[in-house]
């Protein structure tokens, strides 16, 4: 699989940012398209009215996006919080603990291939230099990858992008209760977050780097999944309530 922060030092840097947060954004749109058009869905499958719908889409929509969002702040901030736990522990081994730390960068460049004294020439280099030591530890041993990226930005993309996508099984609701009367606003709020869920499954296609037309049925089959469960049970409600 692809990094998508790989080989993007050839980019302008405007387009390097936008591009490292694109994993956000198509996890973000999937869930506010998924969830919003469930919503609509069960509404529909209860026979209520535009009016009812935009009032529970839009509530969903905004509430489910800062929740969302906040989890993903604070994932993010989580990891980079338990990066640096981890980092300042390895510090405190080096310092106190010099020889058995480099024992662990010996054993580490032993088991991969290097011996005698080309590996004694590398543990030498690498020890020679704290922060390189540290910078060591924490991918070889700890398999752990610091986070380049802002924790605040990572949450603002993904509520950004929860409610611009979305909307957009709404959008049919609003202009048919606003502006003018639509016939059958279901259907066309189906096409539209069709359209949008292969739209984000293009965006997931370039972020996973697998192939364009599975990413976009799967994003299309998620949805039309989570849009008849929640149509036959607002229908099945509806039918216990009014009996």
């Amino acid at each position: 699989m692809k990094d998508r922060y790989e080989d993007l030092s050839a980019k302008p840097h405007l387009l390097k940012r936008i591009e490292s947060y694109l994993g956000e954004f198509v996890y973000g749109g999937i869930d506010g398209c998924v969830t919003t058009f469930a919503v609509v869905s069960g509404a529909v499958g209860a026979e209520l009215n535009s009016a009812i719908i935009i009032i529970l889409g839009f509530a969903n929509l905004f509430a489910d996006g800062f929740a969302m969002s906040i989890g993903a702040y604070l994932s993010a901030r989580s990891q980079k919080d338990n990066y640096r736990k981890h980092r300042q522990k390895e510090y405190w081994e080096i310092e106190h603990m010099p020889d058995s730390e480099r024992q662990e960068v010996r054993e580490i460049y032993e088991s991969k291939g290097f011996e005698g004294e080309i590996l004694e020439q590398i543990v030498e280099t690498i020890t020679s230099d704290k922060d390189r030591w540290v910078d060591v530890m924490m991918k070889d041993e700890l398999q752990m990858i610091r986070e380049p990226r802002s924790s605040l930005w990572i949450g603002f993309v993904t509520y950004c992008s929860f409610i611009t996508v979305g909307l957009i099984p709404l959008t049919v609701y609003v202009i048919d209760y606003a502006f003018i009367s639509i016939d059958q606003p279901f259907f066309w709020s189906s096409i539209l977050t069709g359209s949008g869920f292969a739209i984000i499954g293009m965006l997931k296609a370039h972020v996973t780097d697998m192939p364009i037309l599975r990413e976009i049925l799967e994003t299309l089959i998620l949805g039309m999944i989570a849009a008849l469960v929640a149509f036959y049970v607002g229908d099945l409600l509806e039918r216990l309530i009014n009996t």
